[in-house]
């Protein structure tokens, strides 16, 4: 009885407390910035990959950081030759765009959409009067461009030393036997009689930063994304080689590689410069606050707080009801799915219980009997790219300590699906738009 109570008055805390707002468009923007203050980086999450509200909400905040605190640029929870391309478009480059299309893979709705474009075409109208120094980037974090990659190392090094590209394309074929599937790598590294990569993948590597300077003559972008492709290329090799080995140890590996991506990018950008990272809750949010710690994992936010302290500032979100895009299991097609009502026990239903709509939640600088509050363990939901109702507590769900986990929190009630990007709407657009078909 007295658990329940307490949860109540909690409750009625949060509905006296929290800092509310009627529409996405009147997110209270001045009083968050305040709260991030000086932060060199800050991490917007999300707590699914198909919820538009969450998407528009980050994009909001997004630009009120460039606009009023001068970041520098966005690095999101996908590949980076695919968010080359955004980045081709919004900082209106003048060598010609890679040739495929941006996030053509599974899953193609969670950066193809139209909150996404929405926010991609603001950016390139941001940056279009800007001299190249202060227009901001945008860029991928994670690992999963092997091939694609290798793609753009390869070209690179036949336009500019098309002796290192014979040397580059001979290390790279002990890979291209598994183009089609780069997980047959992963399968076959625990079969008797497996011949790995890893040794001419760093070798390439290694090549590649001896010759940087040789290359220092050309643009200097291309040359950071040639070597940030090549890093690309050993840590998914990596990754796959060990993936069926060791759950936890994939996991680490791919932060591992995001937040070494941050680190490169902070550094590329200037020693003043500061960065905005998009990712699921589960990699922004502490892990050491969660499940994942107890596992042996850890995330880019844990990594972060550890590197930068109070110069990082987190933002986790969250919702109680209402649509998704997600896929029933991987490599399926997107459906829109209804999420099921939070679970007793949870930061969610606490929040659904509140009676609150849509508010802010200061955490770092919050109230302090509500933070306190909070800070008793909790179930929290996590909705990636797949969403299994039927097994919801299983797969969706798990411990977590919310204030230790973020700075803030944002909540929506009800939130919808985002809206798949329809790529016959795109006729007519120029080549170097990202998205085209």
């Amino acid at each position: 009885m007295q658990i329940g109570t307490s949860t109540m008055d909690l409750a009625k805390r949060l509905a006296q407390v929290s800092i509310k707002f009627e529409a996405i468009a009147e997110l209270p923007l001045d009083g968050l910035l305040r709260r991030i203050g000086d932060a060199r980086v800050v991490m917007i999450g999300e707590a699914s990959h198909g919820t538009s509200e969450f998407y528009e909400a980050r994009a909001r905040i997004t630009q009120a950081l460039i606009e009023r605190k001068h970041f520098n640029f966005v690095a999101i929870e996908g590949d980076w030759p695919d968010a080359a391309r955004i980045d081709h478009y919004v900082r209106h480059k003048q060598y010609p765009a890679s040739e495929w299309t941006a996030f053509a893979r599974f899953p193609t709705w969670m950066w193809r959409n139209e909150e996404v474009r929405q926010f991609v075409d603001g950016l390139r109208s941001w940056n279009f009067a800007r001299a190249e120094t202060g227009k901001v980037g945008f860029h991928g974090l994670d690992l999963y461009s092997l091939y694609t990659s290798m793609h753009e190392v390869l070209s690179y090094l036949k336009q500019y030393d098309p002796v290192t590209a014979k040397q580059a394309l001979s290390q790279y074929r002990c890979l291209l036997p598994y183009r089609d599937d780069p997980a047959e790598y992963a399968r076959a590294a625990i079969r008797s009689g497996f011949v790995s990569c890893e040794a001419a993948i760093l070798d390439n590597l290694r090549v590649l930063y001896e010759r940087q300077r040789t290359f220092a003559s050309y643009d200097g972008e291309r040359l950071f994304d040639l070597l940030q492709n090549a890093n690309l290329i050993a840590s998914a090799e990596e990754y796959y080689r060990t993936m069926f080995l060791s759950e936890n140890n994939a996991w680490n590996l791919r932060d591992t590689h995001m937040f070494a991506t941050l680190e490169r990018l902070l550094e590329h950008y200037g020693e003043e410069s500061r960065g905005i990272i998009w990712a699921h809750n589960s990699h922004v949010g502490d892990s050491s606050a969660t499940d994942m710690g107890r596992r042996g994992e850890f995330n880019i936010g844990r990594l972060a707080r550890a590197r930068f302290g109070d110069a990082l500032f987190s933002i986790g979100f969250g919702t109680d009801t209402g649509t998704v895009a997600a896929a029933s299991d991987w490599g399926d097609e997107m459906e829109i799915k209804n999420v099921l009502p939070a679970l007793p026990g949870s930061y969610e239903r606490l929040f659904h219980d509140s009676g609150v709509s849509m508010a802010l939640v200061p955490l770092r600088h919050g109230d302090t009997k509500l933070v306190h509050g909070l800070r008793h363990e909790r179930l929290q939901r996590a909705i990636g790219v797949i969403y299994r109702p039927q097994t919801e507590r299983q797969s969706h769900y798990y411990h977590a300590c919310l204030p230790a986990q973020f700075d803030e929190y944002v909540w929506f009630d009800r939130t919808r699906a985002i809206t798949p990007l329809d790529t016959t709407t795109l006729k007519g657009l120029p080549d170097t738009y990202p998205f085209g078909v």
